[in-house]
């Protein structure tokens, strides 16, 4: 009998389920073709007398050791809710659903909140191909025992730093969902961020890809560490095979999404958490997919006249902006996960959440190390404050105005560059200008305001002469 069952194998699928019979799990697997089911067990070489493949869902639940936990590595919505429906008349009480996808969180809350069948789980898993191959970030979120009797292997699966996996329970119902969502916010700003340094060096200074792979390459070594600097070098550095030129060259400026980025800005947006710089680069992958608006607007309005007279320091200045950059975002995605735990009761483990991400998922880099240990030494309220964050931020100041101007000046789009600096500009600025829009609500909708001198709710004199 098989220790664990696995539903769905694409790419992803087939990658976790191959990963988990290396590590020593029995698994048994299904796929609603059933032809690549028995192909992909085939094709698993000295693995294949750890699976066992079922040409049903009825054969798969047969196929396991009771209580059962079968993980859905299937497309987010209502399939999964077809699956749930197909499996629950044939588990019994105790048995485990695990929904391993990029779910909406609010759809993993409805799933856990059924009060009949089998236990629920929601796991974000993150890492790509690669990472449910050979080791994940798995953020975990549902009834504690479920998470508890399936950890054992989701530990041995997942990715680990120093030792330790990156695997860990976050908290009831969508909480998983919910962190593996934020992660994708971050992912899509990070990228976002190093895009425009990339549109820097190639329009700013009229650099080549294989020279900006070198730059990439050099500040991977430095305290940019990280997954997405080391591949955007190897993808700045690549040929492309059928026209000897840069791949970057060749290939369409045009970004899609599958959705998960977008949640997060909305999810910022309802709960009320300023999370500029991860809206701003969503916005910036819907811009870059508008291509014939963006060839209209060069022909109607003129591409931009670049050039720049200074070019002493700017790549140096473009990694401190991007430090700066990152830990803005950061800041705000803890800042939102903050927000979203005391808003649905999750009590959400910050310290733990940067160490799952510190090995196996896509935003994974040193930085991370760093800020689990700010995170345990206790809660600041933002992390921008937090001991050695403050001190880089106001080390890379300088450096992070100069990119931005730069961008302003010479008409280099720096979306998600400029709403970080922004939203540290904000936080810098014991009296901001809310004061005006309060005025104007209570002038055109007598909504009150509170004043500096006295408590409670107050409205101006133009009530007496407006009109």
């Amino acid at each position: 009998m098989a220790e664990i069952g696995l539903v769905g194998l694409g790419t992803m699928g087939a990658a976790l389920a191959l990963n988990i019979a290396e590590k020593g799990f029995d698994i048994a697997v299904a796929n609603r073709t059933t032809s690549r089911t028995f192909a992909f067990h085939e094709n698993a070489g000295a693995l294949k007398g750890r699976i066992t493949p079922c040409e049903s869902i009825p054969a798969l639940v047969d196929a396991l050791e009771s209580p059962r936990a079968i993980i859905l590595m299937v497309p987010a919505g209502q399939v999964v809710d077809d699956y749930i429906a197909e499996l629950t008349p044939l588990l019994a009480p105790g048995d485990l659903i695990i929904d391993a996808g990029n779910a909406n969180f609010k759809d993993t809350r409805r799933r856990a909140a059924a009060s009949d069948g089998p236990m629920f789980l929601g796991i974000g898993v993150s890492g790509g191909e690669e990472g449910a191959r050979h080791g994940p970030s798995i953020m975990g979120g549902g009834d504690r025992a479920a998470w508890d009797r399936v950890a054992p292997v989701l530990s041995a699966i997942a990715a680990k730093f120093e030792g330790t996996p990156c695997a860990t329970y976050m908290g009831t119902d969508g909480a998983g969902h919910f962190v593996k969502t934020v992660h994708n916010g971050i992912e899509y700003a990070d990228m976002q961020m190093i895009a425009e340094t990339y549109g820097v060096m190639r329009d700013g200074l009229g650099m080549s890809a294989p020279e900006i792979g070198q730059v990439y390459a050099r500040w991977n070594e430095g305290p940019l560490q990280s997954y997405l600097i080391e591949i955007s070098g190897k993808v700045a550095a690549a040929t492309d095979p059928e026209t000897g030129k840069p791949m970057l060259d060749v290939i369409l400026d045009r970004a899609g999404q599958k959705g998960t980025g977008r949640w997060t800005a909305i999810e910022a947006q309802m709960l009320g958490a300023p999370a500029t710089t991860i809206e701003a680069a969503v916005a910036a992958r819907n811009l870059s997919s508008r291509l014939p608006e963006r060839r209209e607007g060069a022909a109607r309005l003129g591409e931009p006249s670049r050039s720049i007279h200074d070019t002493d320091g700017v790549i140096d200045a473009l990694e401190q902006a991007l430090l700066a950059g990152k830990i803005a975002c950061y800041a705000q995605g803890f800042g939102l996960l903050d927000m979203a735990s005391e808003e649905y009761g999750w009590d959400l483990p910050m310290p733990e959440i940067a160490k799952v991400w510190r090995a196996g998922c896509i935003i994974r880099s040193a930085m991370l190390d760093d800020m689990a240990r700010a995170l345990e030494a206790g809660p600041h309220g933002n992390l921008l404050f937090a001991s050695g964050f403050s001190e880089r931020m106001i080390e890379a100041d300088a450096s992070f105005r100069r990119i931005v101007a730069l961008g302003a000046t010479q008409g280099l789009p720096m979306p998600a560059f400029s709403a970080a600096l922004a939203y540290v500009d904000g936080l810098r600025q014991p009296r901001g200008t809310a004061n005006m829009l309060q005025g104007q609500r209570d002038f055109f909708g007598a909504h009150g305001f509170e004043r500096l001198d006295a408590e409670g709710a107050h409205h101006g004199p133009w009530a007496m002469t407006a009109g």
